[in-house]
Order: C-alpha cells, then sequence, then structure tokens
C-alpha cells in the first residue's frame, strides 16, 4: 500500500464506506464501478476493494476483530494468530512485566494479545516500515495500554522495557514497488539473529519468533526454542530466554481441537539410535512441530511406539493414542505391505477396487503426482499410499487413516 493511499484510507468518511463493503467476488466490479460513481479514486477504491477482501480472509487469524482491522496482503500472511499470540502473551507476561517492547509488531497480533492479557502493563510497539506502522496504530487503537511508533529495532532503548518480543523481518522488498523474497541468512534479517540474540545481556526476558525451519545448530547454549503447531500447521519456532523460558533446548508445542501436548528433549530416550521395531497394526506420522523440533524418539516410550527405520519420522505401534497424546500423530490403520514397482503395485490395487490414491512419502524418491499417473487406476475406492521404508528397505504400505485426516 503507497503512503498516499494509506492517508485517504484512513479518512474517517472512507472507512465508514470500507465497513460498507459486503466484499463477494462476483460482485467486485459493480462495487468498484459505484466507488468511482461516488468520486473514489481508482487508486483507493482498488484498495478498499482489496480490504474487505483481506477482512474476510483475515477472521482465520484474528476472529472477529478482522472486520475493524487493516492490513496489507503480505502483512496478514505473516501476522500471528491470535491463539498463538496468546500463547506468546501468556509466557512474557509470567514476570508481571512493567513495559514489554514489541520490536517488529507487523500488523499488532501480539500486541493485542499482550494487552489483553497483560492489565497494567504497558505494551510499546515499534516497526520499521512506515506504512505497518501505521496499521497496527490502527489496529491497536482501542487498547489503552498500548503505544506505536515507527523505528528500528536496533534503535529502540533496550533498557526501559523488562521484556521484550522480537520478530525479525525475514523477507526483504515492500511488496509494493519491489518484490518480496525471503531471506535465508540468519543476518539479514532485520534485526539480525546475532543483534536479536544480544539482547538478552540487557533485558531480563526476551522472546523471539522464527520460522519453522530455523537450523537448530543457531540456538545459543541456554536459550529455549519451541516449535509450536496448531491443527496441523506448523507456524513458528519462538525462542526464549531469561525469565520467559521454562527449560533450555528444544521442545514442541501442538495444539488442536484434540488437545494440547508439549515435548521435551530431556523425553528422548538415551538410547535414541535404537528402538526400531517390527511393522505394527498402525502407522503414525508425528505432528509436523515434533518433527521439526527432532522429537521423533521422544513419542516412543510414551505412546509405545517403535520407528520403522533410523532416518524416517514414520513410528508404529498396535494400538491407538488416546486423550492428548493423540494430538502428538495422525494415525493410519496399515491394511498391507504392496510391492513398489508400479506395475505390480497397480496389480494389487485394481485387485483391491481402489482407484484413488492419496500418497505420502518419507525417504522414498518418488514423485507422487507422476506414480499417479503411471499407475492409470480405474474408478474405484479410495486409500493411502504410504511410500517409505521398513528399516533399509523400500516399502509401500495401503492404510487408511484412522483420524479422518487425507493430505
Amino acid at each position: 500500500m503507497e503512503e498516499a493511499v494509506l492517508a485517504q484510507l484512513l479518512d474517517p468518511a472512507v472507512l465508514e464506506r470500507l465497513d460498507g463493503i459486503d466484499h463477494k467476488p462476483s460482485q467486485e466490479l459493480a462495487i468498484a464501478t459505484r466507488l468511482r460513481k461516488d468520486g473514489i479514486e481508482p487508486a483507493l477504491a482498488a484498495e478498499l476493494l482489496l480490504q474487505a477482501q483481506l477482512r474476510q480472509e483475515a477472521v482465520a487469524k484474528f476472529g472477529p476483530f478482522a472486520e475493524r482491522m487493516l492490513f496489507t496482503r503480505d502483512g496478514l500472511a505473516q501476522a500471528t494468530r491470535l491463539s498463538v499470540a496468546a500463547h506468546h502473551a501468556r509466557r512474557m507476561l509470567v514476570g508481571e512485566p512493567d513495559i514489554v517492547g514489541d520490536l517488529g509488531c507487523g500488523l499488532g497480533a501480539d500486541s493485542m494479545a499482550l494487552a489483553g492479557m497483560g492489565g497494567a502493563t504497558r505494551v510499546e510497539a515499534i516497526d520499521a516500515d512506515p506504512v505497518t506502522a501505521a496499521l497496527a496504530a490502527y489496529n491497536l487503537r482501542s487498547l489503552d495500554t498500548v503505544t506505536v511508533a515507527q523505528g528500528r529495532a536496533e534503535e529502540a532503548d533496550l533498557d526501559r522495557f523488562d521484556a521484550i518480543w522480537l520478530d525479525p523481518a525475514r523477507r526483504t522488498g515492500d511488496g509494493r514497488t519491489t518484490a518480496v523474497r525471503r531471506l535465508n541468512d540468519p543476518e539479514a534479517f532485520s534485526p539480525s539473529l546475532s543483534w536479536a540474540f544480544g539482547t538478552a545481556d540487557r533485558v531480563a526476558s526476551v522472546g523471539i519468533k522464527l520460522g519453522p525451519a530455523l537450523n537448530h545448530d543457531l540456538i545459543p547454549d541456554g536459550w529455549e526454542a519451541q516449535w509450536v503447531s496448531e491443527s496441523g500447521d506448523v507456524v513458528e519456532v519462538a525462542l526464549y530466554h531469561g525469565e520467559v523460558r521454562d527449560r533450555p533446548g528444544r521442545s514442541a508445542l501442538v495444539t488442536g481441537p484434540r488437545g494440547t501436548l508439549r515435548v521435551h528433549e530431556s523425553e528422548v530416550p538415551d538410547d535414541d539410535e535404537d528402538g526400531i521395531g517390527e511393522l505394527g497394526e498402525y502407522l503414525f506420522e508425528p505432528d509436523g512441530a515434533i518433527v521439526r523440533a527432532g522429537l521423533v524418539t521422544a513419542l516412543c516410550g510414551p505412546l509405545d511406539m517403535r520407528r520403522v527405520s533410523g532416518p524416517i519420522a514414520y513410528l508404529t505401534g498396535d494400538r491407538l493414542p488416546q486423550g492428548a497424546a493423540a494430538a502428538a500423530v495422525s494415525s493410519y490403520r496399515i491394511v498391507d505391505v504392496l510391492p513398489a514397482g508400479i506395475k505390480p503395485l497397480r496389480r494389487a490395487l485394481v485387485e483391491r477396487g481402489i482407484g484413488r490414491v492419496i500418497i505420502k512419502k518419507r525417504g522414498a524418491d518418488i514423485v507422487p503426482d507422476q506414480v499417479r499417473r503411471q499407475l492409470k487406476l480405474p474408478a474405484g475406492d479410495t486409500a493411502t499410499l504410504v511410500f517409505t521404508r521398513l528399516g533399509e528397505d523400500h516399502v509401500v504400505l495401503l492404510t487408511q487413516p484412522e483420524t479422518g485426516e487425507q493430505s
């Protein structure tokens, strides 16, 4: 969004027009025509339509708050879900800080949660991008314990904060005049990862939100790194230091409709290289946060499971997990072990009346879409094929999901 368009958008009369737009793709042309007839400039009319669309999309992250917020496309994509922001806030507020700095506040989700759960805690939100900072100020306007300013995290007065929450920018480009590109070098983040870690020397409590692909070798000693998934989506890894840290090391938080489960690297058995066993009645695919955190084998003992192969993140066992433990895995009943070759595999599937397959793979050098085309199955029932390894042997498991999930 251009700053000139933002200035027009923030006019109360324009915002009132935005509130009155009921966005439907089939009506966009009619709405745009009506806006232009009413004297709305084309750029502003396009932005109003975009904002109406983004508000609808934002409900998944912000719930009913979305209908009174403003967004950018890229900002919404990177915004923290409010449910996850609430988890951040619970941790960052554990020491009852007087002032929390939200550095790299984006559209304001974490500040919203911090202010909503922090009582008298003051939140000072800062973002380097002037448009983003202005949108955050608008989105947080009703929270009297929050202030928003435009500026760089590196220039903030850290000594005034009791705790800071950092969300380094991991993309380059503003999405308006230049293409947005994901950054892979942590020292190219804004602020850099080394600067972010260095804040722990001056601030009692520090939390840092990063992408879930973070290399484990980058985690400093004494920090906790918690991978988080919500309803099957791995959304982040958050690093904590100081009062807000539970235990140093890698952990995973799995949340969703089936419950909440926390796993820590201290639960990984000492004989992590062992534990490979016979194929059981079920195949289990650990949640992505557990896989990212490298904690797959921590499930073996508590859930009475065993690995199918050393390097493969699949487990097997003879009973389904119950309660919150069920959130840790997707479960599949193993129907049969089929041949891996295309011709014998097709013959086995046709004999069983299977005409549509969902293909999963770990440790198998295949392209699922290519395999589907090669199988050329006639119409029939649906099944899930898992291309993987048992020990060192490549196999195809014919399975049926026990959780209703087919992905």
